[in-house]
């Protein structure tokens, strides 16, 4: 693999005195729970939900509730329409769900093509995809040039941002590190509650340009914290891609080659976008559609991608095939690996949970494209990275688990692999660390949910209120005298 290229240049050095992000600072006050116990007097505050809040599950059947808002075939409830993307796994024939094979298209190309496109010609793509979700069309020479100058141009944070930098305490999570710098940014915006075209543009333009440093800091901080030392910050390159700006501070003086900025950049485009049902996409919609500014809007999808059903999850294939690697000795058997494989679905093994990670998807019945074009690029750099046995080992787990999840598990759905299986794979190749995986899927998704959130606001313009059925019974009022 060719070697990354030595950078010397100034770059600014940060210590406790001159930034917040160092401090741990401890809640003096303890939880309630903690500091006053929970006497008989607190056990219906602290039980009631697990009992008023039961809702016999007979009654979703009864009013035909679409729990997840899924159908009960698995399909999504059609809830708006959309020329963003289209994400297909299935078809409907005589009105049953027939497996299809999976295609993700943007704004009517398919993933597929851009990728290839850009790849093939040896230049990053994420920018040119983020263009067309937020334009509606593919850029010209001169619109994508123009497009690239105006995010460099909000690369840099502003003055002082960071003596106020939202690591302002230990954070467990870089991805609510990420959601308060969004929100730290409305108060540096002059007019950030305005929803006008223009400035809803240079809202996206601005956190495409600033989110990947926001994250790199975050982690560099966080290490730096850990190994009482300064961290230093390199000044922010305005030629350089999202994903080598990612890369950038990542590295530091290390630095990086052009091959693996170019992969880092294929998974930006795979994560660029991906319809407007999944939840933090529809978070966006939501938010949106109250006339709420950008900010709020995309730190609630923040919140969303960060949770362990979405986007928070996207690290445990990772670790789940590391956990494999070290106890299956022959990871050319089939036998074993299934016998261990099978413990995973048995919750004997892992994390317990009874899960392969990486396979199954939502929508997706056969393929998911992204994994099937993730895993042509990340054996390329398997082999240059002397990690071809474990990428061999991946594909077994791929051939191997749904047929063990039928047999052991009874699911007799569709199962199909997904982006997760090779994600974590690709971005341990790269160097990148664990706690950045999700906020590096966030800052991809950034220009899908921009289109989406303008679509909203110019499109649908209606705020978005679905309905709750009441299955509560009357009571009787009581005075508090009286009440047991």
């Amino acid at each position: 693999m060719p070697m990354p290229q030595i950078r010397e240049r100034i770059r600014t050095f940060l210590s406790d005195r001159e930034t917040s992000a160092f401090e741990h600072e401890a809640d003096n006050y303890p939880m309630p729970s903690v500091s006053l116990g929970i006497p008989p007097a607190a056990q219906q505050l602290y039980d009631g939900m697990n009992h008023v809040g039961a809702i016999p599950s007979d009654l979703y059947d009864r009013y035909d509730v679409k729990r997840g808002l899924r159908n009960a075939d698995g399909s999504g409830v059609l809830v708006g329409l959309t020329t963003i993307s289209s994400v297909h796994g299935y078809k409907r024939e005589g009105g049953r769900v027939v497996p299809d094979k999976g295609e993700l298209t943007l704004r009517g190309y398919k993933m597929s093509d851009l990728v290839e496109g850009s790849f093939s010609d040896n230049r990053f793509g994420y920018e040119e995809v983020a263009y067309l979700l937020l334009a509606g069309a593919l850029p010209n020479e001169a619109q994508l040039a123009d497009f690239n100058a105006r995010v460099a141009s909000r690369r840099q944070l502003p003055e002082g941002y960071l003596q106020t930098f939202p690591r302002t305490t230990y954070s467990q999570s870089i991805m609510n590190v990420l959601q308060r710098a969004t929100l730290l940014l409305y108060a540096f915006d002059p007019t950030p509650d305005d929803v006008s075209p223009v400035h809803e543009v240079d809202v996206a333009l601005s956190l495409l340009g600033r989110w990947p440093r926001v994250a790199s800091v975050a982690h560099a901080a966080y290490r730096a914290s850990q190994e009482d030392r300064k961290f230093a910050i390199p000044p922010a390159r305005e030629e350089y891609s999202v994903a080598e700006s990612i890369l950038d501070v990542l590295r530091g003086d290390e630095g990086f080659t052009r091959d693996e900025a170019l992969l880092l950049d294929v998974m930006l485009m795979l994560h660029a976008e991906h319809g407007g049902g999944n939840n933090s996409t529809f978070a966006t919609r939501v938010l949106s559609s109250s006339g709420t500014d950008a900010y709020s809007a995309y730190a609630a999808a923040l919140g969303s991608l960060k949770g362990p059903k979405h986007g928070g999850a996207n690290y445990k294939a990772g670790e789940m095939i590391d956990d494999i690697a070290a106890n299956v000795r022959d990871w050319e058997n089939d036998d074993e690996l299934a016998a261990y494989l099978t413990r995973i679905l048995k919750r004997d093994a892992f994390d317990r949970s009874g899960l392969i990670y990486g396979l199954g998807h939502a929508v997706y019945t056969v393929t998911d494209p992204r994994a099937e074009i993730v895993k042509r690029y990340a054996g390329k750099l398997a082999d240059e990275c002397g990690e071809r046995e474990k990428f061999e080992l991946i594909k077994r787990v791929e051939r191997l688990g749904p047929l063990l999840m039928r047999d052991v598990r009874g699911i007799t759905k569709p199962i199909s692999t997904n982006i997760d299986m090779y994600t974590g794979f690709v971005y341990s190749m790269l160097h990148i660390p664990q706690d950045l995986f999700t906020p590096i899927f966030a800052i991809a998704r950034m220009a899908g949910w921009a289109a989406h959130r303008m679509e909203e606001l110019y499109g649908a313009a209606r705020i978005i209120r679905p309905a709750y059925n009441s299955c509560m019974d009357e009571r009787t009022y009581v005075s508090l005298p009286k009440r047991k």
